[in-house]
């Protein structure tokens, strides 16, 4: 009851303040009245004793104060005070303002930005029921999560700690709706997929497991949203809808909800299909291969009160079981559990460290700002000393004084934080909609949500407590008199302040993130650069599939040597090869276990080397200009009746023979058992990624070897644009339905490089703004030192000092600070620019371009930065000054 009684008339003094005042008011008057009284009484006139009752009463404004205090509700009148106060002073500074605003934007702009992309693919990536207990499973030391089917079959039924299990796995396909046919992106799931997901129809039905009834049972499409308003344009009547899917029936039975974009972040498909319907949608049938790791995962909700660690026991019992039965099939089975989104931990452990990377050096960008602040704050603290210095001689409480400086850095906080939060809204939604690959369906889900702007928010309050924290110490310690008398709470010396340590530390931070964006676009222009073992510039890719337009068996090699044959009469082309997988755009199928002709037993356990393997075309080394070692390439005698050959790359040699000499003529055998006599070898290359080391791969005759994937490797120099539209032309007089794709190899290499050019530039921009930072810090530094020691400059300068000697007195603090926090910044940033090794290629911080560039850039910025207040310590006039003075 106390409680309420003292909170009721708490509020009750808010709506009657007036009225209080009067009452404190009359109170105070009544008591000074009475003092007036007793020294009239003692003799003293009534004018001199009213005024020495004043005198000793004191301050009568710190007793309003206390008495509002007293009574309650002054902290909510008092804040609203110091909140006018706070606008007008930030009014009258409109320079000081504007400079804190934009440098709070940028650093929480920056904060926000790189926390909505961590929590769009990391901390909240998948929009399904239940995501917190949804689990991938992956081999135990491996990053991916791909398994065979059959595995993935005995893993569903088995299992006793998950509700459900569901496979998936990503697809081309050619679809023709009757007006044109076109290459499509799709999931292809297991039966189980929508109900283990809890995933409901927009439209429509999806499938379910009891569709599945064997092979091919189940020719049905749902489509995703975003392809059914694109494609269809929200037509409710595609539903029951017939289209060719490689040539193939399948019906449209309904529409994913808006918010599903499947269980990947950055691939959302176009549709889906069951699993069972592979061959018709792949061209083979390795759903009962076991050995076939294919379906690259497999997910499920682990069972209420089920731990990660009980399932993970469960899987590998199955596993355990699934040795013993079938042990020639694969190696031992042995699993984990890792979050589906990021393809398990093959994108998930890379994608999360540089995520985190990111975050860090962006939390450093907002530690910068807050020192760029802070020490700009306490400048202003000492430029306002005669202001700080009446107000507590007046009575005004120190701690009213703090918390009215303090009000003045929320107030640009706040303010500081919408201007960052509204461009980083901004920025998110246009890399949601970003698409930075043309032929892929990848895209970054960044939609700013609650958790965004909760952390902007925070972010802004942090600030405002860190900065405006910085002159506490300051207030603490003044003596308002001798401010009043010395006219300074600021003093330059040569004793180390707090201002220096948080300008040398904002330098610091400043040199990490020059050096990490020098590392980051030094191994971008290396990997632009590079031998990948084949020159990609004035070379065009034809990508195809010969399966999508209803190829199969012998009729592929016969299309695909047309289409070679047909090429060559282009006028102008140099060279013209094919590959199944072009190295560094699709990759290379690395998982072709190779054996010595020795060995027996063919296990897995004893392959000498894991090989990529690719088919190709007599004339493919040529157009890729793949140096050939020694032997022979290729030929058109290399056909089906003929010996099987290969052509192998050195790392194949040294793994398979041992060295390069004596491996022409040898013999290696596969897994299946068949005998490859190696004819050629060719230089090293990159297949799958820049990053990746050297690997062993072999290439076979496309003859011996067939693939309906097909890349036409064409060597110009002619104009990429008439060359496009000539080949378009000459492919399509062909077969008219054949989907195809076509374009620059360097430019399909993009979707390697794009991890290079997204670390380049996400670097790059927080380089720039940690360098705007560093020459506002050191700006502020500068002419503030430059403004208090204007009357000692003018002295020296009398005395006959030299310029330099003038510029070192009054910028030799701002110069060491810039020299010492550059070289510790620059160590910090060799260390951090490691992480980029693992994103970048070629990226190395021990790079002597790398290091004189960050020397150099920092100079600059330092030279920049002093440039104003040099030329103004170098013009002052001493008679001038001296006479103001």
């Amino acid at each position: 009851m106390k409680l309420l009684d003292s909170l009721r008339f708490r509020i009750a003094t808010l709506f009657h303040r007036s009225q209080m005042n009067a009452e404190i008011e009359d109170e105070l008057r009544s008591h000074i009245q009475h003092r007036a009284d007793d020294l009239e009484r003692a003799g003293l006139p009534r004018a001199e004793a009213e005024r020495r009752a004043r005198i000793e009463f004191g301050g009568q404004v710190r007793y309003k104060e206390e008495s509002r205090d007293a009574a309650g509700g002054v902290f909510v009148e008092s804040l609203f005070q110091d909140l006018r106060f706070g606008l007008r002073m930030l009014r009258k500074s409109p320079g000081f303002t504007a400079v804190a605003v934009l440098t709070l934007a940028m650093a929480i702009g920056a904060n926000a930005v790189v926390f909505g992309v961590l929590n769009a693919l990391i901390l909240h990536p998948l929009n399904v029921p239940d995501a917190e207990s949804l689990y991938a499973i992956q081999r135990g030391n491996e990053a991916s999560s791909y398994q065979s089917y059959a595995d993935y079959l005995d893993l569903r039924d088995r299992n006793h700690t998950f509700d459900g299990l569901a496979a998936v796995n990503g697809a081309q396909a050619g679809l023709d709706t009757g007006e044109n046919s076109s290459r499509v992106w799709l999931y292809e799931v297991s039966g189980n997929y929508f109900d283990v997901l809890g995933i409901q129809p927009s439209l429509g039905r999806v499938f379910h497991a009891s569709d599945e009834r064997g092979d091919n049972s189940a020719p049905y499409i749902v489509l995703s949203y975003g392809y059914w308003h694109t494609r269809f344009q929200d037509d409710p009547g595609v539903v029951g809808r017939t289209v060719q899917l490689n040539k193939h029936p399948f019906t449209i039975v309904g529409v994913a909800p808006p918010e599903f974009h499947g269980t990947l972040v950055f691939f959302s498909p176009d549709f889906f299909v069951p699993i069972v319907n592979q061959e018709q949608v792949d061209g083979e049938n390795v759903l009962n291969t076991r050995a076939k790791r294919w379906v690259f995962m497999t997910m499920g909700h682990v069972k209420p009160g089920v731990t990660p660690a009980q399932a993970v026991a469960d899987l590998n019992s199955i596993g355990s079981w699934l040795q013993k039965t079938y042990p020639k099939e694969d190696e031992q089975r042995t699993f984990a559990l890792a979050r589906p989104s990021l393809y398990g931990d093959y994108l998930g452990r890379p994608v999360r460290a540089f995520m985190t990377a990111l975050m860090l050096l962006a939390g450093l960008i907002l530690l910068a700002a807050c020192a760029n602040l802070g020490s700009l704050f306490a400048a202003r603290a000492a430029d306002r000393s005669r202001e700080v210095a009446l107000r507590l001689a007046l009575g005004a409480g120190r701690i009213r004084v703090l918390r009215q400086l303090l009000t003045e850095a929320m107030l640009l906080s706040v303010v500081g934080g919408a201007v960052g939060l509204s461009g980083s809204i901004v920025l998110l939604r246009s890399l949601s909609v970003w698409q930075p690959f043309s032929r892929f369906p990848i895209h970054i889900p960044a939609n700013p949500d609650a958790n965004v702007y909760a952390v902007a928010l925070l972010l802004a309050l942090a600030s405002g407590l860190l900065f405006g924290a910085v002159p506490v110490r300051q207030v603490l310690r003044t003596d308002p008199y001798e401010i009043v008398k010395s006219g300074s709470l600021g003093k330059v010396g040569r004793r180390i302040t707090a201002r220096d340590v948080l300008i040398g530390a904002q330098i610091a931070i400043c040199a990490v993130l020059v050096t990490s964006s020098m590392v980051a676009a030094r191994g971008l222009m290396r990997s632009l650069h590079s031998n990948f073992g084949f020159e990609p510039r004035n070379v065009i890719l034809v990508d195809t599939d010969l399966h999508m337009a209803g190829y199969s068996g012998d009729q592929v090699t016969e299309m695909q040597r047309r289409m070679i044959d047909a090429l060559e009469s282009i006028p102008d082309i140099t060279s013209l090869g094919l590959i199944n997988t072009a190295p560094l755009v699709s990759g290379g199928y690395k998982g072709s276990l190779v054996f010595t002709d020795e060995t027996a037993d063919l296990r897995a356990s004893n392959a000498r080397a894991d090989s990529f393997t690719f088919s190709i075309s007599p004339g493919y080394f040529h157009a890729a200009v793949t140096a050939l070692l020694s032997g022979r390439t290729i030929t058109w005698h290399d056909d089906k009746d003929a010996p099987r050959v290969a052509v192998i790359n050195q790392e194949f040699a040294h793994k398979v023979f041992g060295s390069v000499s004596n491996a022409i003529g040898k013999y290696f055998k596969r897994q299946d058992g068949t005998r490859i006599q190696v004819v050629g070898i060719v230089e090293d290359g990159k297949y799958n990624n820049l990053t990746e080391a050297q690997q062993p791969a072999m290439f076979l005759p496309m003859l011996q070897s067939a693939s309906s994937q097909t890349f036409l490797v064409v060597r110009s120099d002619r104009d990429p644009g008439q060359l496009i539209a000539a080949i378009r032309s000459t492919v399509r007089g062909l077969d008219a339905g054949l989907p195809l794709y076509i374009e620059p190899w360097n430019k399909q290499m993009y979707n390697v490089l794009f991890p290079s050019h997204v670390a380049a530039m996400a670097l790059g921009v927080l380089g720039i703004m940690g360098a705007m930072l560093s020459i506002t810090g050191i700006f502020g530094m500068a002419a503030y030192s430059v403004s208090k020691r204007l009357k000692e400059l003018g002295i020296r300068m009398a005395l006959g000092a030299q310029r330099k000697e003038v510029l070192m007195a009054a910028l030799g603090r701002a110069f060491k600070l810039l020299a010492f926090g550059s070289a510790v910044g620059l160590l910090l940033g060799i260390l951090a620019s490691r992480v980029l090794a693992v994103v970048v290629y070629q990226a190395t911080p021990r790079d002597p371009l790398v290091l004189a560039g960050v020397v150099l850039a920092m100079g600059l910025l330092g030279l920049l930065a002093t440039w104003i207040p040099a030329q103004r310590a170098l013009s002052v006039d001493p008679m001038t000054l001296l006479r103001e003075q």
